[in-house]
């Protein structure tokens, strides 16, 4: 007996269902990446190793799916080597390529690569799926796509402003009302940093900060505690766990804490020119929130940073994310290019507004009419009626057989199908066809010429 196949955990099929309701959320990201001025770009699927890692920091890394290098790798390792069993030493010598990790590293290769070609400020989306070695679990896969929006050779703060609005014109057109793009600056959790003594272990710091939410304050401060960043250096930091309160109140109470560093205030100048702009601008339906715990572990962002909530009640992690990358192409040798970027999580956005039922009642309807088959005679004046609907963008079929009509209308009730038409011996004669209003029951017949009388009444 065959061994029943199955799928690699953290990665899903998609129904035809599914794929329709997955291209309505692109279309609509898609559509509002066009209206802001942003250009299209695709990457390879997989990139050198040395492109990825290094730039996501120890944790990153440790989830990039590696890719075997072709023929016979393992004969390129040294029996030194071989048998010490340490992958750190032998994965260079078996593994030159790695899967994506997200679009963004990838988009800095891109621009380096290709700057003679660019205008800057150069605005590019990229819509293409990312694969991450991470625990599967509800909202989390090891495949997904990512649609990322970035802004390269600007370091305008009003392009933070307008990814802001990027981000409020998607979930409004996705009647997702009510998500929270939660900001902060890198520049402000340096200079926390600074002033409690713990310059100099900043990514520890940030990184763990950013576990507030899931492990707590206590698990936070062990952490923290655990990365060497002293009792005292930790008692500094109590206001970050108190409760944050109002944009304004922790306006106030960063101004406080980072008095004395000059870094803190600068990014504080950036927070506050960012939320006095929206807050004149306005927004559709988001809420713009402060978050002094958010840190995003990833090690390029240099000044703003931002993380999108799902909607009160809806248990789901971020729907998005981004930040500025001051010199994120300097690792790749193009210094002082500055660059600002969002992405839309597509697959947890997908489960909200399934959670939410927000999808539009018609977004997976895959045909418009079918035509019954009642025979050979008549199925041939069915394909040509059919031909005729196809070219006026009528989604169309002529069922294949002639069974039973019965099964014929099960099929249509299956696929949702609106409008059902006749064609049998009666018609035939008469030149006509009969559709069948599925909805209602209803039955109108219609002269084989007017075909486009029949489109007029198409929803």
């Amino acid at each position: 007996m065959a061994q029943k196949p199955s799928i690699p955990k953290g990665t899903r099929d998609f129904s035809p269902s599914e794929i329709a309701k997955r291209n309505y959320i692109f279309d609509t990201i898609k559509k509002n990446f066009q209206t802001y001025g942003f250009q299209p770009i695709e990457t390879p699927s997989f990139e050198n190793s040395e492109t990825l890692l290094g730039k996501y920091g120890e944790e990153g890394d440790r989830l990039i799916f590696k890719i075997l290098n072709s023929g016979d790798f393992i004969s390129k390792v040294d029996d030194v080597t071989y048998s010490s069993k340490n992958s750190t030493s032998i994965a260079p010598k078996i593994t030159e390529k790695a899967l994506r990790y997200d679009l963004t590293v990838p988009f800095a290769r891109y621009v380096v690569m290709h700057q003679n070609e660019l205008d800057f400020p150069f605005k590019r989306y990229q819509i293409q799926p990312v694969w991450r070695a991470d625990r599967p679990q509800k909202g989390r896969f090891r495949e997904f796509f990512q649609c990322d929006a970035d802004v390269v050779g600007s370091d305008s703060l009003l392009q933070e402003v307008e990814l802001i609005q990027l981000y409020d014109a998607v979930f409004s057109d996705l009647k997702l009302e009510g998500a929270t793009i939660k900001m902060n600056n890198r520049k402000i959790l340096a200079g926390i940093a600074e002033v409690i003594g713990a310059k100099h272990l900043l990514i520890d710091f940030t990184v763990a900060l950013d576990k507030l939410d899931k492990i707590g304050e206590e698990g936070v401060k062990k952490e923290m505690l655990a990365k060497g960043i002293s009792a005292d250096a930790i008692e500094k930091a109590a206001p970050l766990f108190e409760p944050q309160g109002s944009n304004v109140d922790q306006l106030n109470r960063l101004d406080s804490l980072l008095k004395d560093s000059v870094e803190g205030q600068k990014g504080l100048e950036e927070l506050r020119f960012i939320m006095e702009t929206i807050s004149t601008l306005g927004l559709q339906s988001a809420k713009l929130a402060i978050d002094v715990t958010l840190a995003r572990g990833l090690n390029y962002y240099t000044g703003a940073i931002f993380e999108v909530s799902a909607p009160k009640g809806v248990s789901m992690g971020s729907i998005g994310g981004g930040g500025r990358y001051d010199d994120l192409t300097g690792i790749f040798g193009l210094k002082d290019v500055s660059g600002v970027g969002i992405s839309f999580g597509l697959d947890r956005i997908y489960l909200v507004l399934e959670e939410l039922n927000l999808f539009p009642e018609s977004v997976d309807k895959s045909l418009d009419v079918l035509c019954l088959n009642f025979g050979t005679k008549e199925a041939l004046v069915s394909l040509k009626l059919v031909t005729e609907l196809r070219k006026r963008g009528v989604m169309s079929d002529l069922y294949p057989s002639d069974v039973k009509i019965q099964k014929q209308f099960k099929y249509a009730n299956n696929r949702k199908v609106p409008y059902v038409i006749l064609l049998g011996a009666e018609e035939l004669e008469n030149n006509s066809f009969v559709v069948k209003y599925m909805e209602s029951g209803n039955q109108i017949t219609y002269a084989l010429s007017e075909v486009d009388k029949f489109v007029a009444t198409l929803e």
